[in-house]
């Protein structure tokens, strides 16, 4: 259930002394090949840190050795010294592994603007290199978590070869991409150009659509490797499908332990326009703290779904929207419909559905409620 499920990768995770606390913090990924296609997409966030600059050349030559990736530190804002230290984290990976440093992509995730301790971070590759193994995609997923309280993996079956994939992220989760970082491995022979449209497809149809707290990372980073062990070549709809269910699961995870959250909502468009309005008019109900406050306490307050809605530029007629609040529809033509208090809200999984009568199109975008503990978790201590 994780990057290693596939044939051809290695991993581990290591405790480098990145973290005051003293646990694992620094993973490292390796594809034995023998091919090391690549595809990656990357936070849209003008501010990007150092391993996302550094990770978008090395993606665009769609070559991939490994992937080094760190917590306890985001790299991010750290000026030309950061640039530096990632650059010689690659360097680093790239003499253990005897490849080139330009095939060494680089993830970290953490504190903005914070140097990381340098000797550390590469005496961690060394160590990280020295206890690679098929069964380390476990320990790999744990040393990238930061606020999170599980690690993320997935995996999904193809006829002779697999999809695997970890992530780790739990705050700051908005889109283009959510936050996160991601790393999926396949043992199909594909190339770096159908890697591309299958991750981008992926990506915009579930990292995309989490909204958590409306806040876009700086280090978002979302890697896909493959290494031809398996020997099959895939269907390239069924490779896609493949991929998009691995993508889908980390997503539902990421919202799952996000900070605080005791709730996971998914809001869910139907009858738009156009998918744009459809995820338009998702999206500004899921990002709601008015709604996402009431849910939290099993309040099915539709009132706050129209609200949100009237916000947006999304094609329909408030007298004639439809609201569900976990299959009972409490709202109907803009107005009350069932008796709020059939709706049950005491489950962790919740369903907001709204339908605005306007077309045939759809679109799901997955939050969780705003909670007491959210609050004290981005303001007892720095994260």
């Amino acid at each position: 259930m994780s990057v290693t499920a596939p044939r051809g990768f290695t991993a581990a995770g290591v405790a480098a002394g990145i973290k005051d606390s003293g646990g694992p913090d620094l993973a490292l990924v390796v594809n034995e090949g023998p091919i090391r296609a690549a595809a990656g997409v990357f936070t849209s966030n003008r501010v990007q840190a150092a391993p996302v600059r550094w990770s978008r050349e090395v993606l665009a030559r769609g070559r991939v050795r490994a992937v080094v990736l760190n917590s306890g530190g985001a790299n991010a804002c750290t000026g030309p010294g950061g640039a530096e230290d990632t650059r010689d984290t690659a360097g680093r990976a790239a003499s253990a592994l005897g490849c080139p440093a330009s095939e060494v992509a680089v993830c970290s995730t953490g504190l903005i603007g914070v140097r990381l301790p340098r000797e550390a971070v590469l005496t961690g590759v060394d160590a990280a290199a020295a206890v690679l193994s098929r069964d380390g995609g476990e320990a790999a997923a744990r040393a990238v978590m930061t606020t999170d309280t599980v690690p993320k993996t997935a995996v999904a079956e193809g006829p002779g070869w697999r999809v695997g994939g970890m992530a780790k992220g739990a705050g700051m989760l908005a889109p283009g991409l959510a936050t996160m970082l991601a790393v999926l491995t396949t043992d199909a022979e594909v190339s770096p150009g159908e890697l591309d449209a299958a991750l981008r497809e992926a990506v915009r149809l579930t990292f995309d659509r989490v909204d958590s707290d409306g806040c876009m990372s700086t280090n978002d980073t979302v890697l896909l490797l493959a290494s031809g062990a398996s020997g099959r070549v895939p269907e390239p709809g069924a490779f896609a499908a493949a991929v998009h269910r691995v993508c889908q699961d980390l997503a539902r995870q990421l919202v799952a332990d996000a900070e605080g959250a005791s709730k996971e909502i998914a809001v869910e468009v139907v009858g738009a326009a156009s998918e744009e309005d459809a995820v338009l008019a998702a999206r500004a109900v899921a990002r709601s703290n008015l709604l996402k406050c009431a849910l939290h306490g099993e309040d099915p307050n539709w009132g706050r779904v129209l609200s949100a809605l009237g916000t947006t530029e999304a094609d329909f007629d408030p007298d004639r929207v439809d609201v569900a609040v976990c299959g009972v529809w409490v709202c109907r033509d803009g107005a009350a419909g069932e008796p709020r208090e059939k709706a049950d809200l005491t489950g962790r999984r919740l369903t907001v559905t709204v339908d605005l009568r306007a077309g045939e199109n759809s679109a799901v975008v997955w939050t969780n409620d705003l909670t007491a503990a959210y609050v004290h978790e981005n303001s007892a201590y720095s994260s």
